[in-house]
């Protein structure tokens, strides 16, 4: 390991006490943990400009006090005791609430977590070891600004079977996360251009639109997806909507209203953003054909990600243009050359081909069904009427509309003190915020701590 401690040679200090004090000091902080081999004396001596006989006297030091040991043959390793200085950390942390329970031990049913303990990472290895076999020299040059041919086809051709959506793979771009292609998509139309948004709706995406300039509508959603008086109303020139899921509520737009919107669409020559981003997690009734697939007029952006299916860390997301946005998008797309890794879109693609990703789908759809089917009995067994359930056909969440004397930031306070961690729905609302509904996700929570969280909850809400 190298070490570039500064060392002050106009102090009175010598040069060996300073540079004791700035080891035992890292090993405290965690910098330099126990096992870790130290350089020779005479290495850091010539890394920091000091004589041997300073790093001798200051080793010797930290030999005698029991921090670092001597192996023959194999040099200096740090051996303390970590108990003692987790005490001292914990004694120079603030104290926590009462009742509250240290992070690691929270049950947290935040709605962008996946449940990574179920993910297949012996067939994901593979499948990397696979892709540096097979295309080791791709890796030396940069990839297509637009993504790995490759992985574009077969992403078309997924989605076409699994959503209807229709498109060639040149349509097909890749973006490390949504937020990414969507501020490409801002680039692409530029400043000052409405945007109609969905009221209550994912505020990240509201944020992105509102950073370059656009002007958000705010627009009502009930029980059929966007309301269409509200888009003719305010006539914006781009909609954003989530209908297979939408976010935060969980409807699911009807085929009458996704029919009203593209008529819409095609008659105003407006452009609608399709983001179906899990899609793939749907529990009840007949799939519904998305957007892009009954589009007929060329008018809708379709956004995926393989965030939900894979794991949220690996940054892999992608979007579908209009062909009549081909040419600005390669445009824009070329400043950012490719965002994701062309390692990772290898992998991926490896993972689809040999089948493993569609076998991962598959088991995950029927895990998350049994720990929504867990939450939902739960709910109903702890806190039956008092509580009322939103969203529970489809996705990785729901909203639980609480009757309680408590408000919104109160539920979720209390919740902390019994070792729980809820989120505020209040957030996603532009216009007239609920004061007692909170965001429940479950898919990566096991099964377990769902029931045992929900005891908690009521504990905390109605005891």
């Amino acid at each position: 390991m190298d070490i570039t401690f500064f060392l002050n040679r106009h102090l009175d200090t010598p040069l060996y006490q300073q540079l004791y004090g700035l080891l035992k000091k890292n090993m405290q902080d965690g910098h330099i943990q126990k096992g870790v081999k130290l350089p020779s004396k005479r290495l850091l001596a010539a890394q920091l400009s000091i004589s041997q006989t300073t790093v001798e006297r200051t080793y010797e030091q930290l030999a005698a006090e029991g921090y670092i040991v001597s192996k023959p043959r194999s040099g200096w390793f740090a051996d303390y005791d970590e108990t003692e200085f987790i005490h001292s950390e914990m004694a120079n942390t603030p104290s926590s609430k009462p009742g509250t329970k240290e992070k690691e031990n929270w049950i947290d049913f935040h709605y962008g977590n996946v449940d990574s303990v179920h993910f297949p990472f012996s067939a994901w290895r593979k499948s990397m070891v696979s892709s540096l076999d097979q295309y080791g020299q791709q890796l030396y040059r940069p990839g297509h600004i637009l993504g790995e041919l490759e992985l574009r086809m077969l992403i078309a051709e997924n989605l076409y079977q699994s959503r209807g959506v229709r498109c060639r793979p040149e349509q097909v771009i890749l973006g490390a996360g949504n937020p990414i292609l969507l501020q490409m998509l801002c680039q692409m139309f530029g400043r000052d251009i409405s945007i109609g948004y969905e009221d209550p709706g994912f505020p990240r995406s509201r944020d992105i639109f509102e950073i370059n300039s656009m002007k958000v509508l705010p627009i009502p959603v009930d029980g059929e997806g966007i309301c269409m008086e509200g888009i003719r109303k305010e006539n914006p020139f781009l909609v954003y909507v989530t209908p297979s899921h939408q976010f935060p509520l969980g409807t699911v737009m009807t085929i009458d209203r996704r029919r009203q919107l593209l008529k819409w669409a095609a008659e105003n020559q407006s452009f609608i953003i399709e983001d179906d981003y899990d899609g793939e997690y749907r529990y009840s009734g007949q799939p519904i054909p998305s957007l892009q697939g009954l589009d007929q007029h060329d008018r809708v952006i379709y956004m995926g990600t393989f965030s939900k299916s894979l794991l949220p860390s690996m940054r892999v997301s992608y979007m579908v243009l209009p062909l009549s946005l081909l040419e600005k998008g390669r445009e824009i797309t070329s400043l950012y050359k490719q965002t994701v890794s062309c390692h990772i879109q290898l992998t991926l693609m490896e993972f689809i081909t040999k089948g493993e990703w569609q076998k991962h789908i598959n088991r995950m759809r029927k895990l998350y069904q049994r720990k929504r089917e867990i939450l939902l009995e739960a709910l109903q067994i702890e806190m039956g009427e008092q509580v009322k359930i939103r969203g529970g056909d489809t996705g990785l969440h729901i909203l639980l509309d609480v009757n309680s004397r408590f408000n919104e930031k109160e539920l979720i306070e209390r919740a902390k003190e019994q070792g729980v961690k809820i989120y505020p729905a209040s957030p996603f609302y532009a216009k007239q915020p609920p004061t007692t509904t909170v965001f429940i996700g479950f898919a990566g929570v096991s099964e377990a701590d769902i029931k045992l969280g929900i005891k908690k909850l009521k504990a905390a809400w109605f005891n």
